[in-house]
């Protein structure tokens, strides 16, 4: 075979090779829609878990005793539990009114200040984000030791826990809110007092609603902090003490449990739910 066939032949073959190549069918949407249920699989699977095991008639975790209401009627009859939860529950939305208020205001005083004084206000940015970043249980330390400073005025209990999840639940409205803030159109507010509105209705007929969604996003994120605490609820409750502190105080592990987390599991489902139909039909609404 002469060398001029081999020298025709190489590129040939290597021109077929890309075509059986470029031929075959390739499926980037496969590999991402496995990854996707597979993090759906992990994230959930763990709580329908909890829900089925909270109809099991035995208080076996791994056994299926028959299907009952067992564990929801002794949860509703645990009046520790409800006590408890009445608290959590009392903490976290006041908490969350109180922390939304102060955050939204502090964030749009620092928009304002931002103007005059960057230097200072990314300065208070940076000590607002420090309950962050910071470990909770110096956190929870810290407040511990200001409370017990001042126990002889302020006994430790209901009052201080409250003002406990004020404090680490106001910087999550402040990040939430103060970005949004700075993204607004000044001449908007400007506009308005022109109209002969003062800076106060201004400020709560015009700036107020264009924040709303941040304010929401940050008051639900609020709560769930609020909600969810244990360890800084640990050291300040004192008498008082929520969901969290509760369970792990139990010597042992209650089915109770299982139904209790399934119906805040279902209550923050129809919440969020609600929020999205809430937030679809307004987008509806604005495009009509």
């Amino acid at each position: 075979m002469s060398a001029q066939v081999l020298k025709d032949r190489v590129p040939l073959k290597i021109k077929n090779r890309r075509k059986s190549l470029s031929n075959q069918e390739y499926h980037p949407h496969f590999a991402l829609t496995s990854y996707t249920w597979l993090i759906f699989i992990l994230l959930y699977l763990p709580i329908i878990s909890v829900i089925v095991f909270s109809f099991n008639s035995s208080k076996s975790v791994s056994n299926w005793g028959g299907f009952s209401f067992t564990w929801y009627e002794s949860l509703f009859k645990n009046r520790v539990l409800m006590e408890d939860l009445r608290t959590t529950l009392s903490i976290a939305a006041i908490a969350t009114v109180f922390s939304t208020i102060i955050g939204t205001l502090g964030a749009i005083g620092l928009a304002e200040l931002n103007k005059k004084k960057p230097k200072f206000v990314n300065f208070v940015l940076s000590v607002n984000n420090l309950p962050l970043v910071n470990p909770d249980i110096v956190t929870a330390v810290s407040l511990m030791t200001l409370f017990l400073a001042i126990q002889s005025v302020l006994e430790m209990g209901y009052i201080t826990l409250l003002l406990a999840h004020i404090a680490f639940c106001t910087p999550y409205i402040v990040i939430q809110v103060y970005p949004k803030v700075l993204s607004q159109d000044p001449s908007e507010i400007e506009a308005a007092m022109d109209l002969g509105a003062t800076r106060r209705q201004a400020v709560m007929k015009v700036m107020i609603p264009d924040l709303m969604p941040s304010i929401l996003s940050g008051a639900m994120l609020a709560f769930t902090m609020s909600f969810d605490d244990f360890i800084i609820s640990y050291f300040v409750g004192g008498k008082s003490q929520n969901i969290s502190v509760y369970i792990y105080s139990m010597k042992t592990f209650s089915p109770i449990v299982n139904a209790l987390s399934t119906i805040i599991f279902l209550a923050i489902g129809l919440v969020v739910l609600g929020f999205q139909v809430f937030n679809s039909t307004k987008k509806k609404r604005e495009e009509r």
